[in-house]
């Protein structure tokens, strides 16, 4: 029987013809991009590559039926997780090899005969150096690849679900939730009173250096309050997060063109091509260079 729902958009279980017959209808290509890292003494290492991968699964689903045919990837379960590597569990990469294998999925995907790729990130760590891979696969590629981090494709739907933060962070009362709506027998109940982190003073923005999880979370590993989760918050976040990634897929102006600003003597080309969009009251539409 043929798979429905979001097994339906999961490219492990199509057929070589039958991701081909999908190159030809021009889907969506889905990369969840996540790490293999620790998430206190309560949640599986496995916390992010999870959370990451049913939300694009869900809002893949999504998008096809509404029309837009979208291809999910298995995760990117490697990333860029130095910072948690003093409380164990967790394997990373290096920012060379990490943009390496994005790489390697855009030549491949290519060569299969796609043309988008959305990159789904689901781990802080990753959110820097994925801004930077996009644009620099865009650009040598031209295809569009277009970055986003589920903490932050529903804006503030996320916070109004939450009582104790504002948005997602690590192994906190959003990511409890997630694990105890999708697969709660994960969850170890009994460590959750002992999550509690005892804090940081550690300077941020406007500021930018490495620290560890040990200096940012010292004794746990936790950022936030996981006592306060719940599996109805966690069927909540999946839906705002999959209908705004489902949305985002839908979004012709995300998946145009990519300029070609390394083609030789492109400095001497046209300087219209502003990204199509609603008209702006009161600012007539710029007129194509005369030839």
């Amino acid at each position: 029987m043929p798979d429905t729902g979001t097994d339906a958009v999961r490219w492990e279980r199509r057929t070589a013809p039958e991701l081909r017959a999908l190159a030809e209808r021009d889907a969506l290509v889905v990369l969840p991009v996540a790490s293999l890292e620790q998430h206190g003494p309560h949640l599986p290492v496995w916390t992010d590559s999870m959370i990451g991968h049913a939300c694009a699964l869900r809002a893949a689903a999504q998008a096809a039926e509404a029309g837009t045919p979208a291809i999910v990837l298995p995760p990117m379960w490697l990333g860029m997780s130095e910072h948690h590597l003093p409380f164990g569990g967790t394997i990373t990469l290096d920012y060379a090899t990490f943009h390496g294998v994005l790489r390697g999925v855009c030549r491949s995907i290519r060569a299969d005969g796609f043309r988008r790729l959305l990159l789904v990130n689901s781990h802080g760590g990753n959110i820097d150096p994925l801004a930077v891979s996009a644009r620099e696969l865009c650009v040598e590629f031209n295809m569009p690849v277009v970055a986003t981090t589920v903490f932050h494709v529903a804006g503030d739907k996320i916070g109004e679900i939450l009582d104790t933060q504002t948005g997602v962070q690590h192994a906190c009362e959003a990511e409890t939730s997630f694990w105890l709506h999708l697969d709660a027998v994960q969850v170890r109940r009994d460590e959750i009173a002992n999550t509690i982190s005892a804090g940081s003073d550690a300077p941020g923005a406007p500021f930018s250096r490495f620290w560890s999880f040990a200096e940012r979370a010292p004794l746990t590993g936790v950022i936030g309050d996981p006592r306060a989760a719940t599996a109805g918050k966690g069927e909540k976040l999946l839906a705002v997060v999959a209908d705004a990634l489902a949305a985002a897929m839908r979004d012709a102006r995300l998946w145009s063109a990519p300029d070609a600003v390394w083609e030789p003597g492109r400095a001497w080309g046209r300087h219209d091509q502003a990204v199509p969009g609603p008209a702006v009251p009161g600012r007539a539409a710029r007129q194509p260079d005369a030839a």
